[in-house]
């Protein structure tokens, strides 16, 4: 039987039961471990130093789920220049990454994440105004089999209210658990599918940003790709279960997983993180000039692994000659690495980048 367009798919909230004792339970341990990120993310007092990598870490990760593959060279060269002379999967990545930085600051300016906020992300993302989706032919295959599997909405006026019913669920306050709303509206934006292209990266965007509205995260720095792209196969299923079967305990049961699973592990990297910097402070005191050591010097050491002369001028760290003569001290004490790309001389803050490409599982 062939499938045709979900356009009764329901409004929030679910009628189903979403808080069965397994679900609270799991909750309970997916806010404490939140907790513990957020709280040590708090005693850092730069937080620029964790959104410049983390982000890009969780930019990375994201875009790979969809099948936009790159590595943290090009990611980090391509940062640091000026021109627009790089393949179209790191574009994708930057793009990510601006788009989450777009999304954060409407948050804090408004406090209230909207439709308009949402398109204004994808926009960011896909660099394109094609907005809402206006046409059918939308539909999700099965890789192995080629069945098609589901058909989102495909009437602009349904995908507005779904959306504007999504809007009022997410920026309402009630007795759900925050981390268990994530779940459904999560759910539910992927289902409305409002978009031609860019939903997936925009969904996992609009969970970090909720985090942050319902002021459970300081700054968009949870890396929950990661996990998702390690079970795959089990995020899609899940999701479909819930179309088909009305089967939310475990979807929500694989978010809450996944929340409690990448608060420990993104709580690992900015430990490692910030341990490295504080090493590397009482490292530099001691080995530096008094003219050359200042924190923030430093501090923009781990903003991003690459640097280069520009980088430290442009944040008025120095001008060109002292800024050359300050990243030379710094290599002669092994603190950086220099490499030539092109015609371009880049220092590596190394034991940063192998911190930031450390993956579970040996990813």
């Amino acid at each position: 039987m062939d499938k045709k367009a979900n356009n009764d798919l329901p409004f929030l909230p679910p009628k189903d039961d979403i808080e069965s004792v397994r679900i609270l339970r799991k909750a309970i341990k997916a806010n404490k471990a939140l907790a513990r990120l957020n709280g040590y993310c708090t005693t850092i007092p730069n937080e620029n130093i964790l959104l410049d990598t983390i982000i890009l870490k969780e930019a990375r990760a994201s875009s790979e789920i969809e099948n936009i593959i790159t590595t943290q060279d090009k990611i980090y060269q391509a940062m640091l220049k000026n021109d627009d002379k790089y393949d179209a999967a790191t574009k994708e990545v930057l793009n990510y990454r601006e788009a989450t930085w777009k999304g954060y600051n409407l948050i804090l300016k408004d406090h209230i994440l909207t439709t308009k906020s949402i398109v204004g992300i994808q926009e960011s993302l896909e660099k394109n105004r094609a907005g809402i989706r206006k046409l059918p032919g939308t539909r999700f295959m099965n890789d192995t089999t080629g069945e098609v599997v589901y058909i989102p909405p495909d009437e602009e006026r349904i995908i507005r209210d779904l959306l504007k019913n999504l809007e009022e669920y997410i920026n309402i306050d009630n007795e759900i658990d925050p981390l268990v709303k994530l779940a459904i509206i999560h759910y539910q934006f992927e289902s409305i599918h409002p978009f031609y292209d860019g939903n997936g990266r925009t969904g996992r965007i609009i969970n970090v940003l909720y985090l942050v509205l319902k002021g459970l995260l300081k700054s968009p720095i949870l890396y929950l790709s990661s996990y998702i792209i390690r079970n795959k196969d089990s995020y899609y299923r899940y999701l479909q279960n819930v179309r088909d079967e009305n089967g939310w305990e475990n979807w929500i049961m694989f978010m809450l997983t996944a929340i409690e699973m990448t608060s420990l592990e993104t709580l690992e990297t900015v430990s490692s993180i910030k341990n490295l910097m504080d090493e590397t402070i009482d490292y530099c005191k001691e080995k530096l000039p008094k003219t050359t050591y200042t924190k923030e010097l430093i501090e923009l050491l781990f903003r991003q692994p690459y640097t280069k002369i520009d980088f430290l001028v442009k944040n008025e760290i120095a001008e060109r000659r002292t800024a050359s003569k300050y990243l030379n001290q710094l290599e002669e004490i092994g603190v950086l690495e220099s490499k030539t790309f092109g015609k371009e001389k880049l220092f590596i803050n190394k034991k940063l980048y192998e911190i930031l490409k450390k993956e579970k599982n040996g990813r």
